[in-house]
């Protein structure tokens, strides 16, 4: 199964050269590592800030996204986001910007019980509701968020062949179902762009954090909610959704369309469950949830 290949090896020798040349007040804190994503290497600095370096080339632009725009959406949202509180440049042989950011004392929701997210569904609804508003032309492009799901289902398939998904049938049919709804046609809206539970934070039982807006886009908000599906259950996604209806009016065809973004997002995440078994794990119960709704 093709991994996503780590084209930057970001050690700690190579941390500390860069900050003792970019940011030398903070080149003699404690340096942890933090965890390695797709996209992204995290290293904890001291007790209270992380370091964020792209390891693909692909996924540098993620990060001047989040540079550029976080700060500008950040005080809209009733959430703690990473807005960088320094910037770092290309240098010691590292090709890319990286980004110093807050830690947040905090555990992801995908290592807590399902059950127990209902607590906090409409704190997350809030999020989108202050989020979901008309983006501006410059806003970043996403090819793979905010759009309508081709009808093409050629690379869908071949990811089901992959895993050798016993519901792939299902998935198939249900997918074309939900994605046959009709196609959004309002403004292009701020999206988030991948807020699954590993990129949410909850402490003391509540919505602390969301991170991770690398993703950040313009679009329909469809691919943002289907979040509902990925992360509650059929209470939480209740709550989540009579939140949601209640500031914005969605109509139907947008939660099914988002319903689609959830079983395809689903079948994303089951792709490297060796690498990433907490992703896998959370592709697991979403689909479960939207092929049972």
């Amino acid at each position: 199964m093709t991994h996503p290949v780590i084209e930057t090896d970001v050690d700690e020798t190579l941390v500390r050269s860069l900050l003792r040349t970019q940011h030398p007040d903070l080149a003699d804190l404690p340096l942890t590592p933090a965890g390695t994503g797709w996209d992204n290497v995290l290293w904890r600095l001291g007790d209270d800030l992380a370091l964020r370096f792209p390891v693909r080339s692909v996924s540098a632009p993620l990060v001047t996204h989040e540079q550029r725009w976080l700060p500008v959406l950040a005080p809209r949202l009733p959430v703690r986001t990473p807005v960088p509180v320094r910037v770092g440049v290309p240098g010691d042989g590292y090709p890319w910007a990286w980004s110093v950011v807050p830690w947040f004392h905090a555990q992801p929701a995908w290592s807590t019980p399902v059950a127990d997210r209902t607590a906090w569904a409409a704190d997350l609804a809030d999020v989108f509701v202050a989020l979901h508003r008309p983006a501006p032309p410059d806003a970043p492009g996403n090819p793979f968020r905010g759009g309508p799901l081709s009808p093409d289902t050629t690379a869908l398939r071949d990811r089901l062949d992959r895993i050798a998904l016993p519901e792939a049938g299902r998935v198939l049919e249900r997918r074309a179902e939900l994605a046959a709804a009709p196609a959004w046609d309002g403004p292009a809206l701020w999206l988030h762009g991948d807020p699954h539970p590993a990129n949410l934070l909850v402490r003391d039982g509540r919505l602390h954090a969301l991170i991770d807006f690398g993703d950040v886009t313009s679009g329909d908000p469809a691919s943002d909610l289907a979040t509902a599906w990925l992360t509650f259950d059929a209470d939480g996604r209740r709550a989540f959704r009579e939140r949601v209806d209640a500031a914005c009016g969605w109509d139907d065809a947008t939660w099914r369309r988002a319903q689609a973004w959830a079983l395809h997002l689903a079948v994303v995440l089951l792709q490297h469950p060796v690498d990433h078994p907490h992703l896998a794990e959370v592709g697991r119960g979403a689909l479960a949830e939207a092929l049972a709704d």
